[in-house]
């Protein structure tokens, strides 16, 4: 039978530390309510002495988040622990994470001090903190770089005073995963009071490393895993919490489970990094760009014909409709004819070849291939005469202070409507007026913009895909306005569902 991992989310905490990513107090609230659908067990959400902000928030996230243990992070220090408390003072259920660094570096450095006087100052953090909570989770900090012996000295001495959880954190990502394993086995094997506290993990990525640690701590005994959403944090960051679950997940023979939703996953990873604005990088682990893409030739074919072929994950299982197959110089016949049947072609195999070599002429010279650039190749360029909805007029109004503001004009079956409407921008205030004229549900899904040429006169390509009802739909336009371009092509998209 597998054991439970508890998942503890530090993505408002350490993975707020990152600079230009820092939250206010209705932005931390929107990411708490996500963990908490995500499914996490524990949520750090803050260093609550740090700042009023801080302390004001996790009093917030508090009154709003009942679920999940909510956890504040203090130094061994009794004012940081008095703090904590008061602003964990709603919470349902409540965790403080106090500690002290135990390593030579900062025994020597940082505190001027020596072992035996460290293990004093640790044991009394957690008996203080022990009068406000139950649960007190202890780090060593930098145990990475701590001595074994010594390091099993404290955690058996804080678990004597009442720690449930120690986390063993590799603070600076220096650990190699046999190491950072060994590590989690010796403490497992020499605390004589292990089995009454669960050891945690909490590793950084400075060598990339802290996922390939984090589950060599949780094959040698490890029952908690500190993590951040798309692996953010200080420096080079995190254990990814994504990373963790899937392969968990996948993996068979790493014996435990957990609790989280993973359908969620992938909306979480976007919210995260929208709030944050810290864009996910393309080739990032199951939530980049890329993570479900395959342009080569031997690949598409392979994905199509079974998708096992080539991954291991489902994309559905992370929230992502499907793979994507990406067209270019590499690809085949096999995933060209995929693209055309899903825009409406059906081509005989003569017809088909004959495509192919167009299709490949083309692609040498471009770096994508998008939908209206088959449709060109294919001979039946989609008329925009042909659209049952055309944009007749359209004037936008924005500035530093002024709220952007957009008037369209549709012409719908021969009929003119008119509509506006105000939004984020002049693009989002364009979109939102002709949703008005359509009277349709329709959801945004991805908007991308290309430029074609260079200069102050660009050419601006934009492609769109919408929902509506569980279909997916594609627009495509191209301008020199890149708000009427946007326009156009959520109109051309629009189109094909009306």
């Amino acid at each position: 039978m597998y054991d439970k991992l508890y998942i503890f989310d530090t993505t408002l905490r350490d993975g707020e530390q990152v600079p230009g990513c820092q939250l206010n107090t209705l932005e931390k609230i929107e990411v708490a309510k996500a963990l908490d659908d995500l499914g996490v067990d524990i949520i750090e959400v803050g260093f609550p002495v740090s700042s009023p902000g801080d302390f004001n928030s996790i009093v917030e996230i508090s009154k709003n988040i009942t679920r999940p243990t909510l956890c504040a992070l203090t130094r061994a220090v009794e004012k940081d622990i008095d703090v904590a408390a008061d602003a964990l003072h709603f919470a349902k259920n409540k965790r403080i994470h106090t500690g002290i660094g135990t390593s030579w570096y900062h025994i020597t450095h940082k505190f001027g001090s020596n072992q035996e006087e460290i293990l004093q100052r640790a044991v009394a953090c957690v008996k203080y903190t022990k009068k406000y909570v139950e649960e007190v989770e202890f780090y060593a900090e930098d145990a990475g770089r701590t001595e074994n012996e010594y390091l099993a000295k404290v955690v058996e001495a804080v678990i004597a005073v009442g720690a449930t959880v120690v986390n063993v954190p590799d603070t600076t990502g220096y650990c190699t995963p046999a190491e950072y394993g060994a590590k989690i086995a010796f403490l497992m094997e020499n605390v004589k009071n292990i089995h009454k506290a669960i050891i945690s993990t909490h590793c950084h990525n400075d060598l990339g490393m802290a996922t390939a640690n984090t589950l060599s701590g949780i094959l040698n005994g490890a029952r908690q895993v500190e993590v951040t959403v798309n692996g953010i944090g200080e420096r080079a960051g995190n254990t990814a919490l994504e990373e963790v679950v899937m392969a968990v997940k996948c993996r068979k023979d790493i014996p435990v489970h957990t609790g989280i939703d993973t359908q969620k996953i992938y909306r979480t990873s976007r919210l995260v990094s929208t709030l944050m604005r810290m864009p996910v990088q393309p080739n990032k682990a199951i939530v980049g760009r890329n993570a479900f893409a395959h342009s080569s030739g031997i690949h598409q074919d392979g994905v199509l014909k079974n998708r096992e072929s080539y991954e291991i994950i489902d994309p559905a299982d992370v929230g992502i409709n499907e793979s994507s197959i990406v067209l270019t110089a590499r690809s085949g016949r096999h995933a060209l004819n995929h693209h055309l049947e899903r825009i409406g072609y059906k081509l005989n195999p003569q017809e088909l070849d004959e495509v192919y070599q167009k299709f490949l002429q083309l692609a040498d010279r471009k770096k994508d291939i998008s939908d209206d650039d088959l449709r060109v190749i294919a001979g039946t360029e989609q008329n925009e005469r042909q659209r049952r909805v055309k944009l007749a007029y359209l004037q936008v109004v924005c500035g530093k202070s002024s709220i952007p503001m957009a008037t369209v004009q549709l012409r719908i079956d021969g009929e003119t409507c008119t509509a506006t409407a105000s939004g984020s921008g002049p693009v989002d205030a364009s979109f939102n007026a002709i949703r008005q004229l359509i009277h349709r549900k329709v959801t945004l899904e991805e908007y991308l913009v290309q430029v074609i040429t260079r200069g102050s006169d660009d050419m601006g390509k934009v492609h769109v895909q919408v929902e509506n009802r569980g279909n997916i739909y594609y627009g495509f336009a191209a301008n020199t306005d890149v708000v009427t371009a946007s326009a156009e092509a959520f109109i051309d998209a629009i189109s094909k569902i009306v």
